[in-house]
């Protein structure tokens, strides 16, 4: 399927502006897609992921996160200490005005109303899948290697606000990740369980953190794959 993509600015409730990457599909679409970005920025992989999503038809936007400390900001995979900074002035109050500006956008841009919409979102953008999942009615939340959703040396977590989801979250994990260990992996999918909400976890036994990312070094080819159609399919059974 041909695609359009394009840089749009949008406004945020904290008076903020916001640059993103949004990939249309032709035609009508069939849900919308948040995609949130690694801590490298709204970089190319992160708009090819984006592009992928419009080719199969979702209406997709990348919200630059980072618009408040370091707007067009991005990096290469190894040279985390700047991304890692702007990561650290992140707010959950700040990113969920984001995901409201982002999911406002997709409803006004669509020419069906209320235009099912999903997230999904890799490394810190996992996180903010489930972050979307609790601030905006998503159809999906979709978190590929989700760090700080429980407790980090970076923020508190967000296993303490899992009764605040309102949508089926997909989780992928790899097995050798060594940022999120299976005590952490264990704290999320317990914490979901005794929340009563509705999820999948999977992990890449033979994986590791970023796996999923073609230009890292971590990438594994079989787990990226497997996870795609997995994603798509869990796509299509919430959001179309």
């Amino acid at each position: 399927m041909s695609i359009t993509s394009e840089i749009v600015n949008l406004k945020v409730d904290d008076g903020t502006t916001m640059r993103a990457h949004v990939a249309r599909p032709a035609g009508a679409p069939r849900a919308g897609l948040i995609v949130f970005q690694e801590i490298f920025g709204i970089n190319p992989h992160i708009r090819d992921i984006a592009d992928r999503f419009a080719a199969e038809g979702y209406l997709s936007i990348a919200p630059e996160l980072f618009h408040r400390s370091g707007p067009g900001f991005e990096s290469g995979y190894t040279d985390m200490a700047q991304g890692i900074g702007h990561m650290q002035q992140l707010t959950d109050a700040g990113v969920a005005a984001d995901i409201r500006a982002a999911f406002d956008w997709i409803q006004a841009a669509s020419p069906a109303k209320k235009l099912p919409t999903a997230a999904t979102g890799y490394c810190m953008g996992g996180r903010c899948s489930m972050l979307a999942a609790m601030t905006v009615p998503l159809a999906c939340g979709i978190s590929y290697y989700g760090g700080g959703i429980s407790p980090s040396p970076f923020n508190p977590g967000l296993l303490g606000r899992l009764n605040e989801i309102q949508a089926p979250m997909l989780f992928f994990w790899g097995g050798l990740d060594g940022f999120i260990k299976p005590e952490h992996v264990k704290m999320v999918t317990d914490g979901m369980r005794a929340a009563n909400k509705p999820f999948a976890s999977l992990e890449f036994s033979d994986a590791d953190h970023g796996f999923f990312c073609n230009e890292r070094a971590s990438y594994n080819a079989n787990a990226a794959s497997e996870a795609w159609s997995i994603t798509l399919a869990y796509l299509k059974n919430y959001a179309g």
